[in-house]
């Protein structure tokens, strides 16, 4: 091992929109090679060839490459160098760093000046001294499915910001709809048909409140489709809270009416896209890790969706070592505040990891959670430990447990049975 080390070239990359800026180091810390290159197909190629030229004037059999992970930028070229033909002579390991984990070992260099060559400096000498801890670039064998699993909580988190947006319109316009208590309002989902067309098609809340109970309940019927146990209570609580909601100058009905119907349309367009991009996830995991697709639908509650989510991320299971790594690579770790003889039962979660993949973790525990008694009564039990924060703090440590079921399955090739196949204690 330590021959490899002292035979390895070690490459920082800082890359930007236009620019790619490279430095090389050896075992001993002696800078072999420095250039900037532009970020495009023949600037990703001069660089190859550099590197493969300052690996043979060196007499180095293996590369490793470290690039800061800058948004989108870093891909082609991180995909180029991880599946070169040329390269994969020296066993080239790509990685794509988290900028946080760079910004903080920069911090180990006192009074340095912060420019692209001195920051691929850093790059390559925090892979030097064997500080990565996150794992190789896969290339583009699951691109593709990352893309749509990626864009697909893209569609989720603009629907959760254009209903958050809505709330303030729907206040201003009926005011006591927004602010009654779950278990106290008509609707139990308040972005629904019904809601949506009594919030829309119903200019003032004085059309409401002089409606008859029998009118409110034929269009609640209508609009719900007879789905309503009790239309008529829903009327009269509907009514009711007409009558309790402030009143607006007439003016400002119609343009409340349009931003409202402007969102829910935008609310029903991303929903629809949802849809395709379910249908293009599970049309793309087909033929893409079998049998580990097969290892996770195999779970009660676990569906295309969310096993392409969660193995578009981790790609292949052989890249961890243990369900602790698999879990610190989705952030899915917690700090712990010990001083002398005092420890905090309060602790955060690092959330430092790969964030789309702690999010279909967590989606898939919540789903499991609700078909397996199991994960039912670990999810209650850690709901009663604590007085705040319960839902989260539960969800957080049932996903924790989820990753050992995932890890046992992935690592053993089985499909799932109520026997506690891979889970760890």
């Amino acid at each position: 091992m330590k021959n490899n080390i002292l035979k390895t070239l070690f490459v920082g990359i800082d890359v930007s929109s236009k620019i790619n800026v490279l430095c090389a180091l050896d075992f001993q810390g002696n800078k072999l090679l420095n250039l900037e290159a532009l970020n495009n197909q023949p600037g990703a190629e001069s660089i190859l060839n550099s590197i493969i030229k300052c690996l043979d004037s060196n007499s180095l059999k293996y590369v490793v490459i470290a690039l800061e992970s800058t948004s989108f930028y870093s891909t082609h070229i991180a995909n180029l160098l991880s599946s070169n033909e040329l390269l994969l002579a020296y066993q080239p390991l790509v990685y794509c760093l988290n900028p946080k984990t760079v910004a903080n070992y920069r911090k180990s260099f006192v009074d340095m000046d912060k420019t692209d060559p001195l920051d691929a400096y850093i790059i390559a000498d925090f892979a030097r001294c064997g500080r990565i801890s996150s794992k190789p670039w896969r290339g583009a064998q699951f691109l593709a499915l990352q893309r749509l699993t990626r864009h697909r909580l893209h569609l989720i988190e603009n629907i959760t910001r254009e209903k958050a947006y809505m709330v303030s319109n729907i206040y201003l316009k009926f005011s006591e709809l927004a602010v009654l208590d779950k278990e106290d309002r008509p609707f139990s989902n308040t972005y629904g048909v019904t809601a949506s067309a009594v919030l829309t098609e119903y200019l003032s809340l004085d059309d409401i409140t002089y409606s008859s109970v029998e009118d409110l309940v034929e269009f609640i019927r209508r609009k719900g489709k007879n789905r309503f146990s009790d239309p008529e209570n829903t009327a009269k609580i509907l009514k009711k809270a007409a009558r309790d909601s402030y009143r607006l100058d007439k003016i400002l009905y119609e343009p409340l009416n349009v931003a409202i119907a402007s969102s829910f349309n935008l609310v029903k367009a991303l929903e629809s896209e949802i849809k395709t991009v379910d249908k293009a996830i599970e049309k793309t995991i087909k033929g893409i890790n079998p049998n580990e697709y097969q290892s996770l639908i195999s779970i009660p509650g676990i569906g295309p969706v969310l096993a392409s989510g969660i193995l578009s991320e981790i790609g292949t299971i052989t890249s961890f070592d243990s369900n602790d790594a698999l879990a610190k690579y989705a952030g899915l770790t917690w700090r712990v505040t010990q001083s002398g003889n005092y420890s905090s039962d309060t602790t955060r979660m690092t959330k430092t990891g790969n964030k789309y993949l702690r999010y279909y973790l967590i989606e898939a525990a919540n789903s499991v959670k609700n078909h397996i008694p199991e994960y039912k009564e670990y999810y209650y039990k850690k709901y009663g430990e604590v007085t705040t924060h319960q839902h989260k703090r539960a969800l957080a440590l049932t996903s924790r447990k989820f990753v050992r079921l995932v890890f046992g399955l992935l690592t053993k090739n089985q499909i799932y049975s109520s026997y506690k196949v891979g889970e760890i204690h």
